[in-house]
């Protein structure tokens, strides 16, 4: 092979053996490397993850008013989000016009009493009706325009402000898919009385890496110390007083989601002061704490106020509810490559100082050029340029098979693949779980 060829993608066959392959009483588990650089295995993804599962678009807040928008692509397509005039119901419309396809939502963000179309002037109202078809007195009598409105995804949810969209008309119900995740949301809603918001603004880069790379590492407690080694030494160097251990737990959150929960060993503008905050915001923060356990009592207000929690909601929504809430999405544009998107989410009467402290702590470990997210990306990268010179087939995702999972194990990782293996696994691919 020579250096400007492609590196050896095909899969196993079924066969042979599957993509990935578990040993319970082995106490292995084991995902085959071309889930990472295979073309097809992309292909089948599109088709058999992102278009069968609930997926996020944004949340309730970006609307807020009659006529408010957002336009984004979710699963591979144009879409967009619009609370509606009347109904001030939120829609999420494919953004295509329904007379010749061309885009109808135009701009990223906005408030628009309608959409129209360039190409030809058709005109659609905030509920989707279409309202306006320059010289319609050309298609007669026999064109029915109250069927010519803007198309819904096939299906759209919301729980506690976060929308989802599926364009699976059959998929379950979207608090039966969240199972086990819809507790933590809880817990994000709930720490703020006047609601959350997402902050202005978003975060917006690629990484050249297969994007359940990214899915992996977004729970993955075991890379933390070692590969953020900076920031904790920055840390410290602030007046954090480190024990050297993220010590915590993993929970698998049923339908692909997992969780790790652990002690916060920094400050959290959620309700935790700490020595890497600046002491003019402390006693806002106090209040805050003190407002929670009023609200909620003392062992669910300090679990809210005290706790980390890095989540994967199964495929490509992670909320790390860490130093600050961040709401990232992920979507491949190739096998080797996805666009990632992050936003932060703060509550509505946040202090303008803790608001500060939030942003600033946003930007210090998870904005592109902070502490965590460059090692994170150098990190994906990395593996990307290691599976691409072949040599091993199998990446190994056993840690902690074989005890209590701990929040440094990899009980997160393979709840995704076996949810993924469900998914992709028909005879036909070879993408089976042996149980």
């Amino acid at each position: 092979m020579t250096l400007t060829e492609e590196p050896p993608t095909t899969a196993p066959s079924s066969t042979e053996s599957p993509l990935v392959d578990e040993d319970t009483a082995g106490h292995r588990f084991r995902v085959h490397r071309s889930t990472m650089t295979s073309p097809e295995v992309l292909r089948q993804e599109l088709r058999r993850v992102f278009e069968h599962s609930w997926l996020y678009v944004g949340h309730e807040s970006e609307v807020a008013e009659p006529g408010d928008y957002v336009r984004r692509p979710v699963g591979g397509r144009n879409v967009f989000m619009v609370r509606g005039a009347k109904s001030k119901q939120v829609h999420v419309f494919h953004n295509t016009c329904t007379h010749r396809g061309a885009v109808v939502c135009r701009q990223k963000s906005g408030n628009a009493k309608v959409f129209q179309c360039f190409y030809h002037a058709w005109t659609f109202d905030s509920e989707g009706n279409l309202s306006g078809v320059p010289d319609r007195e050309a298609y007669g009598e026999g064109l029915d325009f109250s069927t010519l409105g803007l198309r819904s995804v096939a299906r759209v949810a919301s729980y506690r402000g976060f929308v989802f969209a599926s364009y699976d008309p059959d998929i379950v119900e979207l608090v039966d898919y969240l199972a086990g995740a819809a507790e933590y949301l809880d817990l994000i809603a709930d720490s703020a009385e006047a609601g959350m918001e997402i902050v202005k603004g978003t975060n917006e880069y690629c990484i050249s890496a297969n994007w359940k790379l990214l899915a992996e590492n977004s729970v993955d407690g075991y890379h933390a110390l070692p590969t953020h080694d900076t920031y904790f030494k920055y840390l410290v160097a602030r007046g954090l007083v480190f024990s050297g251990s993220l010590d915590g737990r993993a929970k698998n959150l049923g339908n692909g989601h997992a969780v790790i929960e652990y002690l916060a060993p920094w400050g959290r503008p959620t309700a935790r002061w700490g020595p890497d905050f600046d002491e003019g915001v402390r006693g806002e923060i106090d209040a805050a704490r003190a407002a929670l356990v009023e609200r909620h009592g003392e062992q669910r207000g300090t679990r809210i106020a005290d706790s980390n929690r890095n989540m994967l909601i199964y495929p490509n929504l992670v909320i790390n509810d860490i130093m600050a809430v961040t709401v990232r999405t992920f979507m491949p544009s190739s096998p080797g490559q996805m666009d990632v998107t992050a936003w932060q989410l703060a509550a509505k009467d946040e202090h303008p100082a803790v608001r500060q402290t939030r942003l600033d702590n946003f930007l210090t470990f998870l904005g592109p050029a902070g502490f965590a997210t460059p090692d994170d990306v150098e990190a994906l990268e990395s593996c990307q340029q290691g599976f691409n010179s072949g040599g091993v087939e199998w990446n190994d995702i056993s840690r902690g098979m074989d005890r209590e999972p701990k929040g440094n194990d990899e009980l997160q990782m393979r709840t995704f693949w076996r949810r993924w293996a469900d998914q992709m696994g028909d005879s036909d691919f070879g993408a089976t779980v042996n149980r």
